[in-house]
């Protein structure tokens, strides 16, 4: 639930985020006329024996995309502008120019796959928590580590055709918008089942980010924990303080994660763009530092880290309670059928002694 009701609330973040990522920046590459400048974004081509060339899939004209396509740039020419736009000013020019709706393209398959995405993860990463305590000291970093991965490896896999779909509708910036059963046949069509995994590796690399986020996590966790004064408390039970304090250490974490590991954002938008020249993600990485500089590998950070990190801390909080109070449901129902249901065995011990 606190998943869903972030994606909704997030979703024009999201959007801003992903297009500041793209290899054109936050506005819509020219599409009918040639650039002069050096950050030659596409061209357009009208006469058929191009055709070619083209991989957009539009009906009027094709589009092949040229982005940094090894144009040289005159000598007093100025570069295709990167200074990216404050968040208010992007989520105004996408109302004005496609409309209110346009921010929130892509919900529809982030709402079907927020779901199992966040199940498919806490549940591989409890039960892969559980594995390794078994074989390694318990509740160790390196355990932390290991069950961090095997989640996020196996919530990549399942999942990433369903992020890949919301990134493409994402970055369509016309207005009449394709839906996700459309962008759906349009990348079969084109590349087939491994169509929908590109990218992948770079969701591979960002496991490193789940990774650091739960080690940090867990141990700001367990020092809140260790330091707080628990002297008027007998039990365990858990107050609103405890959920505050998971929130605060979930938004650390996360915020230091981010920062690590924001790069592979950038390289998997890029390689999920449709027609554009980067193929692999340390050729992406390569590419973006060599023509943006290293600045160019954190673009949409800021929108990033705002829509996030609280996203973040309302989830790991919630996830923390609704662990703890249906442990304790099921435990003490537990606890009671246990003890009825040995009641009832002894009972019936002694009346069968007192019939013999």
């Amino acid at each position: 639930m606190a998943g869903t009701v972030g994606a909704i609330i997030t979703c024009p973040l999201e959007v801003v985020k992903t297009r500041l990522q793209s290899s054109s920046g936050f506005y819509p590459p020219p599409v009918n006329k040639e650039l002069t400048s050096g950050h030659v974004t596409c061209k357009s081509f009208h006469k058929p024996e191009r055709k070619g060339l083209c991989n957009g899939g539009y009906t009027r004209h094709a589009l092949v995309a040229l982005s940094h396509f090894g144009v040289p740039r005159q000598p007093g020419s100025t570069p295709h502008p990167r200074s990216a736009p404050g968040i208010y000013q992007c989520i105004r020019y996408i109302v004005q120019n496609e409309g209110t709706r346009a921010l929130f393209k892509g919900l529809g398959p982030n709402l079907v796959g927020v779901a199992p995405s966040r199940a498919i993860y806490f549940c591989a990463y409890s039960k892969s928590k559980v594995a390794f305590n078994e074989i390694l000291p318990a509740d160790t970093p390196i355990v932390h580590v290991l069950s961090a991965f095997c989640a996020g490896f196996v919530a990549c896999t399942l999942t990433n055709p369903i992020w890949f779909v919301k990134t493409r509708l994402q970055l369509d910036h016309r207005t009449n918008r394709i839906t996700a059963m459309e962008c759906v046949q349009r990348i079969y069509g084109q590349s087939g089942i491994l169509g929908f995994y590109k990218g992948i590796m770079a969701s591979y690399v960002g496991i490193s980010e789940t990774v650091i986020h739960f080690v940090i996590y867990e141990a700001v966790k367990a020092w809140l924990t260790k330091h707080r004064s628990r002297v008027s408390r007998q039990d365990d039970i858990k107050t609103i303080r405890d959920f505050i304090e998971f929130m605060i250490a979930a938004s650390f974490s996360k915020t230091v994660a981010s920062i690590f590991a924001y790069p592979h954002e950038v390289a998997r938008t890029r390689l999920r763009e449709e027609g554009t020249k980067y193929r692999t993600f340390w050729q992406t990485l390569r590419t973006v530092a060599t023509e943006e500089r290293i600045f160019g590998l954190y673009h949409g950070l800021g929108t990033h880290m705002i829509r996030q990190i609280p996203n973040t801390a309302i989830i790991m909080a919630t996830y923390e309670a609704v662990v703890y109070f249906l442990s304790r449901h099921l435990h003490q129902r537990s606890h009671s059928i246990s003890s009825s249901s040995g009641s009832q065995f002894y009972a019936e011990a002694k009346a069968k002694r007192e019939l013999a």
